[in-house]
Protein backbone atom coordinates (compact mmCIF):
# COMPACT_ATOMS: atom_id res chain seq x y z
CA UNK A 1 0.00 0.00 0.00
CA UNK A 2 1.33 3.43 -0.96
CA UNK A 3 2.07 6.10 1.64
CA UNK A 4 1.45 9.81 1.55
CA UNK A 5 3.23 12.14 3.95
CA UNK A 6 1.28 15.36 3.48
CA UNK A 7 -2.44 16.02 3.77
CA UNK A 8 -3.69 19.04 1.88
CA UNK A 9 -7.44 19.01 2.46
CA UNK A 10 -9.03 22.44 2.72
CA UNK A 11 -12.64 23.07 3.59
CA UNK A 12 -12.49 26.84 4.00
CA UNK A 13 -16.11 27.30 3.01
CA UNK A 14 -17.22 25.08 5.86
CA UNK A 15 -15.06 27.03 8.29
CA UNK A 16 -16.82 30.25 7.30
CA UNK A 17 -19.97 28.95 9.01
CA UNK A 18 -18.39 29.90 12.33
CA UNK A 19 -18.15 33.56 11.42
CA UNK A 20 -21.59 33.55 9.79
CA UNK A 21 -23.18 31.94 12.84
CA UNK A 22 -22.03 34.94 14.84
CA UNK A 23 -23.40 37.43 12.33
CA UNK A 24 -26.68 38.15 10.57
CA UNK A 25 -29.08 35.76 8.89
CA UNK A 26 -28.18 36.99 5.39
CA UNK A 27 -24.51 36.20 5.92
CA UNK A 28 -25.36 32.76 7.27
CA UNK A 29 -27.62 32.05 4.27
CA UNK A 30 -24.92 33.11 1.82
CA UNK A 31 -22.22 31.02 3.48
CA UNK A 32 -24.51 28.01 3.77
CA UNK A 33 -25.12 28.10 0.02
CA UNK A 34 -21.37 28.37 -0.66
CA UNK A 35 -20.65 25.53 1.76
CA UNK A 36 -23.22 23.25 0.17
CA UNK A 37 -21.75 23.94 -3.26
CA UNK A 38 -18.22 23.29 -2.04
CA UNK A 39 -19.30 20.09 -0.31
CA UNK A 40 -21.00 18.81 -3.46
CA UNK A 41 -17.88 19.56 -5.48
CA UNK A 42 -15.28 18.11 -3.10
CA UNK A 43 -17.13 15.05 -1.81
CA UNK A 44 -19.02 13.84 -4.86
CA UNK A 45 -18.82 10.04 -4.75
CA UNK A 46 -16.89 8.19 -7.43
CA UNK A 47 -18.53 5.34 -9.28
CA UNK A 48 -17.57 2.63 -6.84
CA UNK A 49 -15.96 2.55 -3.38
CA UNK A 50 -17.15 -0.94 -2.52
CA UNK A 51 -13.51 -2.07 -2.17
CA UNK A 52 -13.34 -0.03 1.06
CA UNK A 53 -14.17 -2.29 4.00
CA UNK A 54 -14.13 0.01 7.01
CA UNK A 55 -14.68 -0.42 10.74
CA UNK A 56 -14.64 2.09 13.59
CA UNK A 57 -14.08 1.36 17.30
CA UNK A 58 -15.80 3.55 19.91
CA UNK A 59 -15.04 3.95 23.63
CA UNK A 60 -18.69 4.85 24.38
CA UNK A 61 -21.83 4.92 22.23
CA UNK A 62 -23.30 7.64 20.00
CA UNK A 63 -25.93 8.01 22.70
CA UNK A 64 -23.45 10.04 24.73
CA UNK A 65 -24.34 13.01 22.48
CA UNK A 66 -20.69 13.97 22.79
CA UNK A 67 -17.37 12.64 21.51
CA UNK A 68 -18.64 9.37 20.05
CA UNK A 69 -21.81 11.01 18.78
CA UNK A 70 -19.83 13.46 16.66
CA UNK A 71 -17.55 10.73 15.30
CA UNK A 72 -20.63 8.74 14.37
CA UNK A 73 -22.09 11.70 12.50
CA UNK A 74 -18.80 11.83 10.57
CA UNK A 75 -18.95 8.10 9.84
CA UNK A 76 -22.52 8.51 8.63
CA UNK A 77 -21.38 11.27 6.29
CA UNK A 78 -18.62 9.00 5.00
CA UNK A 79 -21.14 6.24 4.33
CA UNK A 80 -23.41 8.65 2.48
CA UNK A 81 -20.65 10.14 0.35
CA UNK A 82 -18.89 6.88 -0.54
CA UNK A 83 -21.90 4.59 -0.68
CA UNK A 84 -20.42 2.11 1.80
CA UNK A 85 -21.46 0.62 5.13
CA UNK A 86 -19.06 0.99 8.06
CA UNK A 87 -18.97 -1.57 10.88
CA UNK A 88 -19.25 0.04 14.33
CA UNK A 89 -17.99 -1.50 17.56
CA UNK A 90 -19.11 0.30 20.72
CA UNK A 91 -18.04 0.32 24.37
CA UNK A 92 -14.64 -1.24 23.67
CA UNK A 93 -12.29 -0.70 26.66
CA UNK A 94 -8.79 0.64 26.14
CA UNK A 95 -5.94 -1.83 26.55
CA UNK A 96 -5.84 -5.57 25.90
CA UNK A 97 -9.45 -5.84 24.77
CA UNK A 98 -8.89 -3.13 22.16
CA UNK A 99 -5.82 -5.03 20.90
CA UNK A 100 -7.91 -8.17 20.44
CA UNK A 101 -10.65 -6.24 18.64
CA UNK A 102 -8.22 -4.62 16.19
CA UNK A 103 -6.54 -7.95 15.52
CA UNK A 104 -9.86 -9.62 14.73
CA UNK A 105 -10.95 -6.81 12.43
CA UNK A 106 -7.71 -7.11 10.47
CA UNK A 107 -8.10 -10.90 10.23
CA UNK A 108 -11.68 -10.44 9.08
CA UNK A 109 -10.51 -8.48 6.05
CA UNK A 110 -11.16 -4.87 6.98
CA UNK A 111 -8.76 -2.60 5.09
CA UNK A 112 -9.55 0.66 6.94
CA UNK A 113 -9.70 0.44 10.73
CA UNK A 114 -10.41 3.55 12.81
CA UNK A 115 -9.97 4.02 16.56
CA UNK A 116 -11.43 7.02 18.36
CA UNK A 117 -10.00 7.05 21.88
CA UNK A 118 -6.57 8.16 23.10
CA UNK A 119 -5.94 4.87 24.90
CA UNK A 120 -6.40 2.91 21.67
CA UNK A 121 -3.10 4.25 20.33
CA UNK A 122 -0.66 1.58 21.55
CA UNK A 123 -3.01 -1.36 20.90
CA UNK A 124 -3.50 -0.12 17.34
CA UNK A 125 0.23 0.38 16.81
CA UNK A 126 0.90 -3.18 17.99
CA UNK A 127 -1.68 -4.67 15.64
CA UNK A 128 -0.67 -2.47 12.69
CA UNK A 129 2.80 -4.04 12.75
CA UNK A 130 1.24 -7.45 12.12
CA UNK A 131 -0.92 -6.39 9.16
CA UNK A 132 1.10 -4.12 6.83
CA UNK A 133 -1.57 -4.19 4.12
CA UNK A 134 -4.29 -2.82 6.40
CA UNK A 135 -4.66 0.93 6.93
CA UNK A 136 -5.06 1.98 10.57
CA UNK A 137 -6.08 5.49 11.64
CA UNK A 138 -6.12 6.76 15.22
CA UNK A 139 -7.97 9.82 16.52
CA UNK A 140 -6.25 12.03 19.14
CA UNK A 141 -2.92 10.19 19.27
CA UNK A 142 0.58 10.96 18.06
CA UNK A 143 2.21 7.65 17.07
CA UNK A 144 2.59 6.60 13.44
CA UNK A 145 3.73 3.58 11.45
CA UNK A 146 4.06 2.84 7.74
CA UNK A 147 0.39 1.83 7.71
CA UNK A 148 -0.91 3.93 10.62
CA UNK A 149 -1.75 7.61 10.66
CA UNK A 150 -3.42 9.80 13.23
CA UNK A 151 -5.84 12.70 13.10
CA UNK A 152 -6.97 15.37 15.50
CA UNK A 153 -7.70 19.08 15.52
CA UNK A 154 -6.97 22.47 17.05
CA UNK A 155 -9.88 22.42 19.48
CA UNK A 156 -7.94 25.02 21.46
CA UNK A 157 -9.15 27.58 18.91
CA UNK A 158 -12.83 27.04 19.70
CA UNK A 159 -12.01 26.52 23.39
CA UNK A 160 -10.52 30.02 23.45
CA UNK A 161 -13.68 31.46 21.88
CA UNK A 162 -15.93 29.59 24.31
CA UNK A 163 -13.79 30.99 27.13
CA UNK A 164 -14.68 34.50 25.95
CA UNK A 165 -18.37 33.61 26.29
CA UNK A 166 -17.73 32.15 29.75
CA UNK A 167 -15.64 35.07 30.98
CA UNK A 168 -18.20 37.59 29.79
CA UNK A 169 -21.04 35.68 31.45
CA UNK A 170 -19.41 35.37 34.88
CA UNK A 171 -20.33 37.93 37.51
CA UNK A 172 -18.23 36.39 40.28
CA UNK A 173 -15.11 35.92 38.17
CA UNK A 174 -15.02 32.31 39.42
CA UNK A 175 -15.28 29.69 36.70
CA UNK A 176 -15.13 25.93 37.07
CA UNK A 177 -13.98 23.19 34.68
CA UNK A 178 -14.88 19.50 34.89
CA UNK A 179 -11.99 17.60 33.29
CA UNK A 180 -11.35 13.95 32.48
CA UNK A 181 -7.61 13.18 32.58
CA UNK A 182 -4.48 15.39 32.83
CA UNK A 183 -3.19 14.62 29.34
CA UNK A 184 -1.97 17.31 26.89
CA UNK A 185 -5.26 17.42 24.98
CA UNK A 186 -7.23 18.21 28.13
CA UNK A 187 -4.64 20.58 29.63
CA UNK A 188 -4.49 22.47 26.33
CA UNK A 189 -8.27 22.88 26.38
CA UNK A 190 -8.36 24.15 29.96
CA UNK A 191 -5.59 26.62 29.17
CA UNK A 192 -7.22 27.94 26.00
CA UNK A 193 -10.56 28.32 27.81
CA UNK A 194 -8.82 30.25 30.60
CA UNK A 195 -6.93 32.50 28.19
CA UNK A 196 -10.18 33.32 26.42
CA UNK A 197 -12.00 34.03 29.67
CA UNK A 198 -9.23 36.27 30.98
CA UNK A 199 -9.07 38.21 27.70
CA UNK A 200 -12.44 39.75 28.66
CA UNK A 201 -12.35 39.22 32.43
CA UNK A 202 -8.67 39.65 33.43
CA UNK A 203 -9.10 38.64 37.06
CA UNK A 204 -11.13 35.52 36.32
CA UNK A 205 -9.99 32.18 37.73
CA UNK A 206 -10.79 28.68 36.52
CA UNK A 207 -10.87 25.91 39.12
CA UNK A 208 -10.44 22.36 37.81
CA UNK A 209 -12.11 19.22 39.14
CA UNK A 210 -10.67 15.96 37.77
CA UNK A 211 -12.94 12.94 37.29
CA UNK A 212 -10.51 10.32 35.90
CA UNK A 213 -13.16 9.19 33.43
CA UNK A 214 -14.29 10.19 29.96
CA UNK A 215 -17.90 9.21 30.54
CA UNK A 216 -19.48 8.80 33.96
CA UNK A 217 -22.46 11.12 34.42
CA UNK A 218 -22.61 10.57 38.20
CA UNK A 219 -18.94 11.46 38.73
CA UNK A 220 -19.16 14.37 36.32
CA UNK A 221 -22.17 15.84 38.09
CA UNK A 222 -20.53 15.40 41.50
CA UNK A 223 -17.43 17.22 40.25
CA UNK A 224 -19.57 20.02 38.81
CA UNK A 225 -21.46 20.40 42.06
CA UNK A 226 -18.18 20.66 43.99
CA UNK A 227 -17.12 23.55 41.75
CA UNK A 228 -20.47 25.31 42.12
CA UNK A 229 -20.12 24.98 45.90
CA UNK A 230 -16.91 27.03 45.75
CA UNK A 231 -18.77 29.91 44.09
CA UNK A 232 -18.27 29.18 40.39
CA UNK A 233 -21.08 30.68 38.34
CA UNK A 234 -19.95 29.37 34.93
CA UNK A 235 -18.73 25.85 34.14
CA UNK A 236 -16.70 24.45 31.27
CA UNK A 237 -16.03 20.77 30.65
CA UNK A 238 -13.98 18.12 28.87
CA UNK A 239 -16.38 15.21 29.33
CA UNK A 240 -18.80 13.25 27.18
CA UNK A 241 -22.11 13.63 29.02
CA UNK A 242 -24.34 16.59 29.83
CA UNK A 243 -24.05 16.03 33.60
CA UNK A 244 -22.08 19.28 34.03
CA UNK A 245 -24.93 21.13 32.37
CA UNK A 246 -27.50 19.43 34.57
CA UNK A 247 -25.64 20.58 37.68
CA UNK A 248 -25.34 24.13 36.31
CA UNK A 249 -29.02 24.22 35.45
CA UNK A 250 -30.05 23.14 38.95
CA UNK A 251 -27.83 25.82 40.46
CA UNK A 252 -28.88 28.57 38.07
CA UNK A 253 -25.35 28.80 36.66
CA UNK A 254 -24.15 28.99 33.05
CA UNK A 255 -22.15 26.37 31.21
CA UNK A 256 -20.13 25.68 28.08
CA UNK A 257 -20.54 22.26 26.46
CA UNK A 258 -18.14 20.21 24.39
CA UNK A 259 -18.07 18.06 21.24
CA UNK A 260 -21.51 18.96 19.90
CA UNK A 261 -24.18 21.58 20.47
CA UNK A 262 -27.19 19.26 20.33
CA UNK A 263 -27.80 19.89 24.03
CA UNK A 264 -28.44 23.59 23.48
CA UNK A 265 -32.18 23.02 23.15
CA UNK A 266 -32.31 21.27 26.53
CA UNK A 267 -30.65 24.15 28.39
CA UNK A 268 -32.11 27.31 26.81
CA UNK A 269 -31.35 29.61 29.75
CA UNK A 270 -28.02 28.24 31.00
CA UNK A 271 -26.28 27.18 27.78
CA UNK A 272 -23.60 29.56 26.44
CA UNK A 273 -22.02 27.71 23.49
CA UNK A 274 -19.83 24.71 22.69
CA UNK A 275 -16.64 23.85 20.79
CA UNK A 276 -17.75 21.39 18.08
CA UNK A 277 -16.04 18.71 15.96
CA UNK A 278 -16.72 18.08 12.27
CA UNK A 279 -15.09 14.74 11.39
CA UNK A 280 -17.01 13.91 8.21
CA UNK A 281 -14.79 15.42 5.48
CA UNK A 282 -11.67 13.77 6.90
CA UNK A 283 -13.37 10.38 7.06
CA UNK A 284 -14.39 10.75 3.43
CA UNK A 285 -10.80 11.60 2.55
CA UNK A 286 -9.46 8.51 4.36
CA UNK A 287 -11.94 6.26 2.56
CA UNK A 288 -11.01 7.70 -0.82
CA UNK A 289 -7.33 7.19 -0.02
CA UNK A 290 -7.81 3.50 0.72
CA UNK A 291 -9.84 3.07 -2.46
CA UNK A 292 -6.85 4.53 -4.33
CA UNK A 293 -4.42 2.15 -2.60
CA UNK A 294 -3.07 4.83 -0.25
CA UNK A 295 -2.71 4.74 3.53
CA UNK A 296 -1.97 8.23 4.78
CA UNK A 297 0.44 7.69 7.66
CA UNK A 298 0.91 11.39 8.45
CA UNK A 299 -0.46 13.35 11.40
CA UNK A 300 -3.43 15.48 10.40
CA UNK A 301 -4.30 18.41 12.68
CA UNK A 302 -7.44 20.11 11.46
CA UNK A 303 -8.57 23.56 12.56
CA UNK A 304 -11.19 26.24 12.17
CA UNK A 305 -9.76 27.31 8.83
CA UNK A 306 -10.37 23.90 7.24
CA UNK A 307 -13.68 23.31 9.00
CA UNK A 308 -12.82 20.45 11.33
CA UNK A 309 -13.32 22.76 14.33
CA UNK A 310 -16.31 25.05 14.76
CA UNK A 311 -18.13 26.89 17.51
CA UNK A 312 -21.70 25.86 18.19
CA UNK A 313 -24.97 27.63 18.84
CA UNK A 314 -25.12 30.56 21.25
CA UNK A 315 -27.51 30.47 24.18
CA UNK A 316 -30.06 33.21 24.72
CA UNK A 317 -28.00 34.80 27.52
CA UNK A 318 -24.96 35.48 25.32
CA UNK A 319 -25.19 39.19 24.51
CA UNK A 320 -24.93 40.47 20.98
CA UNK A 321 -21.84 42.41 22.02
CA UNK A 322 -20.17 39.16 23.11
CA UNK A 323 -21.28 37.37 19.96
CA UNK A 324 -19.82 40.15 17.84
CA UNK A 325 -16.52 39.99 19.72
CA UNK A 326 -16.35 36.22 19.28
CA UNK A 327 -17.09 36.59 15.57
CA UNK A 328 -14.22 39.05 15.28
CA UNK A 329 -11.82 36.74 17.13
CA UNK A 330 -13.01 33.71 15.13
CA UNK A 331 -12.26 35.51 11.88
CA UNK A 332 -8.79 36.40 13.17
CA UNK A 333 -8.12 32.79 14.13
CA UNK A 334 -9.24 31.58 10.72
CA UNK A 335 -7.05 34.08 8.84
CA UNK A 336 -4.10 33.30 11.10
CA UNK A 337 -3.73 36.72 12.70
CA UNK A 338 -4.77 35.43 16.14
CA UNK A 339 -3.01 32.47 17.74
CA UNK A 340 -4.48 31.82 21.22
CA UNK A 341 -1.17 30.60 22.63
CA UNK A 342 0.84 33.78 22.04
CA UNK A 343 3.01 35.10 24.87
CA UNK A 344 3.62 36.32 27.36
CA UNK A 345 2.09 33.25 29.01
CA UNK A 346 3.12 31.91 32.41
CA UNK A 347 1.95 28.78 34.15
CA UNK A 348 0.09 28.78 37.44
CA UNK A 349 3.34 28.24 39.32
CA UNK A 350 4.82 31.50 38.01
CA UNK A 351 7.11 30.06 35.33
CA UNK A 352 7.22 31.71 31.92
CA UNK A 353 6.14 29.18 29.31
CA UNK A 354 5.78 31.35 26.21
CA UNK A 355 7.79 34.56 25.83
CA UNK A 356 6.20 37.87 24.88
CA UNK A 357 5.46 37.99 21.16
CA UNK A 358 6.22 34.29 20.63
CA UNK A 359 3.63 31.69 19.70
CA UNK A 360 3.68 28.05 20.73
CA UNK A 361 4.79 25.60 18.04
CA UNK A 362 2.47 22.71 17.26
CA UNK A 363 4.80 20.23 18.94
CA UNK A 364 4.75 22.28 22.13
CA UNK A 365 0.97 22.43 22.06
CA UNK A 366 0.66 18.68 21.56
CA UNK A 367 2.97 18.06 24.52
CA UNK A 368 1.56 20.74 26.80
CA UNK A 369 2.05 19.67 30.41
CA UNK A 370 1.23 22.76 32.47
CA UNK A 371 -1.74 24.88 33.46
CA UNK A 372 -1.68 28.60 32.75
CA UNK A 373 -1.87 31.45 35.22
CA UNK A 374 -5.42 31.82 36.44
CA UNK A 375 -6.12 28.08 36.68
CA UNK A 376 -6.61 26.66 40.16
CA UNK A 377 -5.48 23.05 40.14
CA UNK A 378 -2.61 20.74 39.33
CA UNK A 379 -1.48 19.66 35.87
CA UNK A 380 -0.85 16.23 37.39
CA UNK A 381 -4.50 15.70 38.21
Amino acid sequence: MKRRKVIAAAFAAAAMIVAAACGGDDAAEEVTEETEAATEETTAPAEDYSMVKAAVVYITTPGDQGWTYMHDLGIGYMEEQLGIEVTRLELIPEGAEATAVYDKLARDGYNLILGTSFGYMDPMLEVAAKYPDVCFQHASGYKNADNMGNYFGAMEEARYLSGIAAGAASTSGKLGYVAAFPIPEVLRGINAFTLGARSVNPDATVQVAWTSTWYDPAKEKEAAESLLATGADVLGMHQDSSATGEAAKEAGAKWVGYNSDVRAADFPDTWLTSPVWNWGPHYVKLGKDVAAGICDNSSYYGNMADGMITLGTFGSSVSQETQDLIAEKAAAIIDGSLLPFTGPISDNEGNEQIAAGASAALGDLLGQSYLVEGVIGSAKG
